[in-house]
């Protein structure tokens, strides 16, 4: 990324976000264009790819899933705003792969191509992937200028320089094993997706094996719908990323799962993954989260259907570059905090396991039980497999394969991140034949005695997975 604008209550039309911040105002002005998780492949036709890619969002997600991160059976985990230049060394990496991340995204000024390449050098030592941002020839045709062969455009470039550029760009770092594409920027203003779209065929072009990426900003009104159903039907993306940080220091945000619903409901719709950045990283108006608030961001997300799970942020952003960043997973002077480690716990022991599990299926329901339904969000009906709820309130993700099979997977996430919960989902007899729960440990499942209902026991934050077979 080209320093992201994260900011959780940025709408999609309303001023500059807290990524923004971090990248500076006026690279922040300028931002328009996806983050490519990419890595260059051999072999195939560039041209014919791209143009399959760019015609519909179902053509571009039915040839994305042997993309990186996005294919594959492992979960991605990526984080933002890794170890500074002079912090890029094997130990500090070692530290990010032993937490449990699978990726990281470059910024905290590992900007220019000499210590892209030793971050790169870096992280293929200890089995990380590197999302390259704030490389200045992609930046160049996919934020700087727009790309358009009509030479009256101001601040435009030529397709042919732009393919140029993303060229040069590629070259400089496809032969790092841990290179897995460049970021093209983040939260994209609406009126920037038409040339945001252009830079995406260019890349898909270039690297047609590689996977565009783009993180959008929250929202959670119809306005802001139709801007997420714009970003896609322009850029083509192989998932749809967004962030939304919920914990403020005056309560929880209200509109949370509205954005959430709203993400999901147009990824389902393009048949693309849905990803999200949960808060690790206080700033103004937001506070620390604590590893039960971690939990809790991470497992609501995935009853919602994620596919990706990234931090925001890893390395405390420096002070002084405004926003009063204060304490992420570590200090500005590299001091692990507590985060760190209920990171690593739950991203080794838990997400890491469950979300393999998931992500080859398909969200079939995302509900709220037990409880009035959070804005924008849908309360929990008796259906085909779950016939009733009581007990502690709860958010329930219902999935499936993308085969016919009439399997299931139920996951229970606690809708609480302060106290523990007993909730109860009783299963329809007439469709449930045998009842299993996920243990990560093995990752294996265990079949219960009981077919007839569930009862999770689930500590703050926390959440279960069930195999229905039917």
């Amino acid at each position: 990324m080209m320093i992201p604008d994260q900011s959780p209550f940025r709408s999609a039309v309303q001023g500059v976000g807290r990524r923004a911040v971090l990248r500076g105002a006026v690279i922040g002005a300028l931002a328009a264009a996806p983050v490519p998780f990419a890595r260059q492949l051999a072999g195939g036709s560039a041209a014919g790819q791209a143009t399959q890619a760019a015609s519909s969002p179902a053509a571009a997600a039915a040839g994305c899933t042997d993309l990186p991160l996005v294919g594959g059976a492992e979960f991605p985990i990526g984080l933002y705003w890794p170890p500074h230049p002079f912090a890029t060394t094997v130990e500090r990496y070692a530290q990010m792969r032993e937490a449990g991340f699978g990726f990281l995204i470059t910024g905290n000024y590992v900007d220019d191509s000499a210590i892209i390449s030793h971050a790169l050098a870096i992280a293929e030592q200890v089995g990380l992937k590197v999302l390259v941002a704030s490389d200045p020839d992609v930046q160049n045709f996919a934020q700087r200028f727009t790309i358009s062969d009509d030479r009256s455009v101001p601040m435009s470039i030529t397709t042919a320089d732009a393919r140029n550029l993303a060229t040069a760009a590629l070259n400089r770092y496809r032969g790092f094993e841990s290179f897995a594409g460049f970021s093209l920027g983040d939260e994209p203003s609406r009126g920037r997706l038409p040339a945001l779209g252009k830079a995406f065929a260019v890349a898909r072009e270039v690297a047609p094996r590689s996977t565009p990426y783009s993180n959008m900003v929250p929202g959670s009104d119809t306005s802001y719908r139709d801007f997420v159903r714009e970003f896609v039907d322009n850029l083509h993306p192989p998932m749809l990323s967004f962030d939304r940080y919920p914990f403020l220091t005056s309560g929880e945000d209200q509109q949370y799962f509205q954005n959430w619903a709203i993400i999901r409901s147009e990824g389902l719709r393009a048949n693309i993954p849905t990803w999200t950045f949960v808060q690790s990283v206080e700033y103004n108006n937001h506070r620390f989260p604590t590893e039960a608030e971690l939990r809790w961001q991470i497992n609501t997300s995935l009853a919602y259907g994620c596919k990706g799970i990234q931090y925001f942020t890893y390395w405390q952003p420096d002070p002084a570059r405004g926003e009063g960043f204060g304490r992420a997973l570590t200090t500005a002077d590299g001091t692990l905090t507590p985060l760190y480690a209920a990171a690593k716990t739950i991203n080794t022991t838990w997400l890491r396991q469950v979300g393999a599990e998931l992500k080859p299926l398909v969200s079939e329901l995302a509900v709220h039980a037990n409880e009035t339904p959070p804005a924008g969000a849908t309360g929990f009906t008796p259906g085909t497999y779950l016939s009733g709820t009581s007990g502690s309130a709860a958010v329930l993700g219902l999935f499936h394969p993308t085969d016919a099979a009439r399997t299931r997977w139920l996951l229970i996430a606690n809708r609480q991140y302060s106290t523990s919960a007993t909730t109860t989902v009783t299963l329809n007899q007439a469709t449930v034949t045998k009842v299993s729960v996920f243990d990560p440990a093995t990752s294996a499942y265990v079949a219960q005695a009981d077919r007839t209902r569930i009862v999770a026991n689930l500590a703050p934050g926390a959440a279960a997975l069930y195999r229905l077979d039917a």
